[in-house]
């Protein structure tokens, strides 16, 4: 190779490296400052479903304060969802960048961002449907103020449902995709800003039916109970990205069912 050659490929490493950079940073600050939110939001959620489960106690309508309650639950979970998942699928996201930058595309910046969008928009339809089903279990008087399942039966359904889903074929098939970012680019690669909002979409939709069980579990421990979201996130985490991740989900699988077996025969 030629010394103009060796140039340039000098130049496109040192343009990806300052492009991961750039986002490496971008990510950081995002799901800080989502954990920021979260962590001053928690006593106001809490405040929230307290007086709603004051004003029914006292035979209050409550019908005025749904769009208003669905709303402030939504966006909760949909920055929940962002502290979260960008972790995990920050290696996809840094090697995405480089591909579009290999591949001298015009658009690399725009078609990444658009890219991580399209993920989270995956992850903001889960946060619809979330805040949604914990308003029904909530009017159905089955979660407390604290947004802890208050009937054992459903805590042990909840404990049961995320064990057997860890052991499942389908956990299994889109967990494989969320841990081979080099396999999914592979399989599913697309052109253009069009295909960058495919393949976020996508992978943001694996990434969902890898992990929706886990996010039930919140049910479990407290929707707002910041340390069961952390500890949650790191197990995502070390599923997708650490070698033993697959085994590590089949243990917890199995202790979920028992956990799960323990607590249906306490609630008989």
């Amino acid at each position: 190779m030629n010394s103009a050659g060796v140039s340039d490929t000098s130049s496109l490493e040192r343009m990806i490296r300052q492009d991961r950079l750039i986002v490496a940073f971008g990510l950081l600050a995002v799901i800080a400052l989502s954990w920021i939110y979260l962590v001053t939001e928690s006593a106001g959620m809490r405040s929230m479903l307290s007086e709603a489960e004051m004003h029914a106690a006292m035979g209050m309508a409550e019908m005025q304060s749904w769009p208003r309650e669905l709303v402030a639950l939504f966006v909760m979970w949909a920055v929940m969802m962002v502290g979260m998942m960008l972790p995990s699928a920050a290696p996809l996201i840094l090697l995405i960048l480089g591909v579009y930058r290999r591949r001298d595309d015009r658009h690399t910046r725009l078609n990444s961002v658009l890219f991580v969008s399209a993920y989270l928009l995956a992850w903001t339809l889960f946060s619809l449907a979330a805040a949604s089903g914990q308003i029904a279990l909530h009017r159905a008087a089955l979660l407390s103020a604290a947004m802890v399942a208050k009937s054992g039966m459903l805590t042990a359904a909840i404990l049961i449902l995320a064990g057997v889903y860890q052991l499942l074929p389908m956990k299994n098939a889109c967990l494989a995709h969320c841990r081979s970012p080099l396999s999914f680019l592979t399989e599913h690669w697309r052109e253009g800003p069009a295909g960058a909002l495919r393949m976020g979409l996508l992978h943001g939709l694996f990434c969902v039916g890898c992990c929706w069980a886990l996010m039930a579990l919140l049910f479990v421990a407290g929707v707002m109970n910041l340390l069961w979201v952390a500890a949650i996130a790191v197990f995502v985490l070390l599923e997708k990205l650490w070698r033993q991740g697959l085994l590590v989900g089949r243990i917890a699988g199995v202790l979920l069912i028992a956990w799960g077996t323990y607590q249906f025969v306490h609630a008989i």
